[in-house]
């Protein structure tokens, strides 16, 4: 999800639930505790430099019992970072303390914000020899090909 569309949908809540992808959700006493741009600026396995830019969200849970984050105050934090740091409408990822700080993206299914689970991937597989289709091959043919009666490979 983009910043703008995520103040979109808070416009529209009143109360904010976050889901894990396993289906649990954030305790209710969660505090956004950063809004901030993380910039990366790296080079991939090919030689390709590149740079990403995305919004980040770190979620907290607290001993605060008494206290829970509503839509509206979640939009006055956006705002401020928005003038502050100058964000731009980029896509959101989260940030989360399970059994170490984990990352997410996130959506939106009509009532909770679901942390999606984010996957690596190589960025430049023209260059690293990996096929992009595994190749298909008869058994028959193979067989023909390489194991023949009495060569001694059965």
């Amino acid at each position: 999800m983009k910043l703008s569309q995520v103040k979109s949908v808070l416009k529209e809540l009143e109360t904010l639930t976050f889901q894990l992808p396993n289906g649990n959700l954030v305790p209710k006493h969660f505090h956004v505790t950063e809004i901030g741009k993380i910039s990366k600026h790296f080079i991939d396995c090919g030689g390709t430099v590149r740079n990403e830019d995305v919004i980040s969200f770190q979620l907290w849970n607290a001993n605060d019992y008494d206290h829970r984050l509503h839509p509206e105050k979640l939009i006055k934090i956006i705002e401020l970072s928005e003038t502050v740091l100058g964000l731009d409408d980029l896509d959101i990822e989260v940030e989360y303390q399970g059994d170490s700080i984990q990352k997410f993206g996130l959506d939106f299914n009509g009532t909770a914000f679901l942390l999606t689970t984010k996957h690596t991937d190589c960025l430049a597989k023209d260059n690293c020899g990996i096929p992009s289709k595994k190749p298909r091959v008869k058994l028959s043919e193979l067989q023909a090909a390489q194991c023949c009666p009495g060569s001694d490979c059965c």
